[in-house]
């Protein structure tokens, strides 16, 4: 969905579509395709991650708009003994985007926000000293990822300094805002996709000032509580459930520096923890609506999210492509990780079917290839193949 970014920095990562394919494409795929209990499901996870470090996975799949399988294996931390369990939490990563982008849309419906409306009408004291071409960037294009700002502060070390700031999240945000709308485009906005957490920092700023709570609140109150995903919660799991893991050791202390994680201000691009089931009511609810039905939006608000816009594979915040390792589409695609987890939601609309798969580890334990390998077998059983132009 996105363009690759290698993990070296302190800039929280993401996960690409184009990335999927290309470990889908390097995988052996040896997990057989037609078990489809939910036992026969552990199985495959558990045979997915040999030869890797992962310490555990959990899968779930949607078929006809319903959860038919959910299983895990593995352990919540590589040190000990513990299992991790269908109730554990875990972390999201930037799959937590269409979940921001679902909470703004509700605003708009209520009237709280505009789509269309310029930055400088948004955030008019900021308007003076923001990049002059930052001044008619909209909630769309910021949501999108074709406002034209970089992906995350350029400065390391301002990045770093959120890690242990004690501001309120709100305060801190607006601070971070102000650094990163002063940061020269990566190219004019509006006219090319580039990935950008610092867009959906700018729009959670948005969504505060005008609804008059922080964004974790508006969250919780806008999408959390409306489709009843109460294991849903923000920042890592809670104490006593999976860890997450990087260099082949748990990791047990809260980052201090963007190579170790991701900040606390980052709620909106990526700092999410829930339950499988949690994130499946999200995902069903986006199904649903793409066929007219959806809780939580109107159908115009599920039709932006889930249409790519002009020039770009985003809409908002969903990678849209007509297919998938070699799967027919319409695809809606959303990956993330911090460095310590790893998350994929992939949705087949058409065939009102999904899949989320997520680790407590990244690629330098291999929880990318046990993942990728484990998806494609699973993707085989819930679309038809795609035709030969369109894989």
């Amino acid at each position: 969905m996105h363009t690759i970014t290698a993990r070296r920095t302190a800039a929280p990562s993401h996960r690409t579509v184009r990335g999927l394919r290309r470990w889908l494409g390097l995988s052996l795929l040896c997990v057989a395709a037609s078990a489809s209990a939910a036992d026969d499901l552990q199985a495959r996870i558990a045979q997915a991650m040999q030869g890797t470090a992962t310490p555990a996975m959990g899968v779930l799949v949607i078929r006809d708009g319903k959860v038919t399988e959910q299983a895990v294996s593995g352990v919540r931390r590589n040190d000990a003994k513990a299992a991790a369990t269908n109730s554990d939490a875990w972390m999201i990563g930037s799959t937590g985007k269409p979940i921001t982008v679902a909470m703004i849309a509700r605003l708009v419906e209520q009237g709280v926000l505009k789509w269309d409306a310029p930055l400088s009408t948004m955030l008019p004291d900021l308007a003076a000293q923001m990049q002059p071409a930052y001044r008619d960037v909209t909630l769309v294009q910021l949501l999108s990822h074709r406002a034209g700002l970089p992906e995350n502060l350029t400065d390391g070390a301002a990045l770093d300094a959120f890690f242990t700031d004690t501001r309120a999240l709100p305060v801190q945000r607006e601070a971070y805002i102000k650094a990163a709308l002063s940061e020269a485009p990566v190219h004019p906005p509006g006219t090319e996709f580039a990935y950008s957490n610092s867009g959906f920092l700018v729009a959670a700023v948005i969504a505060e000032r005008a609804a008059g709570a922080p964004v974790e609140t508006l969250i919780q109150r806008e999408v959390f509580q409306p489709l009843g995903m109460t294991g849903a919660g923000f920042g890592t799991p809670p104490a006593g459930q999976l860890l997450g893991h990087r260099a082949g050791a748990p990791v047990t202390r809260a980052p201090t520096k963007a190579d170790d994680g991701v900040p606390p201000i980052y709620t909106a691009a990526g700092n999410l923890h829930m339950r499988l089931q949690d994130l499946a009511l999200f995902a069903i609810d986006q199904l649903a609506g793409s066929r007219g039905q959806g809780k939580l939006l109107t159908p115009a608000s599920y039709a932006l999210m889930q249409t790519a816009q002009p020039g770009s594979p985003s809409g908002l915040d969903w990678g849209v492509q007509p297919s998938i390792a070699g799967r027919q589409g319409p695809v809606l695609v959303h990956g993330g990780s911090d460095g310590n987890w790893l998350a994929w939601v992939v949705l087949f609309p058409g065939q009102n079917s999904g899949v989320i798969a997520i680790a407590n580890a990244a690629e330098d334990m291999g929880a990318d290839k046990a993942s990728m390998g484990l998806l494609g077998g699973l993707f085989a059983e819930l679309a038809p193949a795609a035709p030969p132009a369109a894989k």
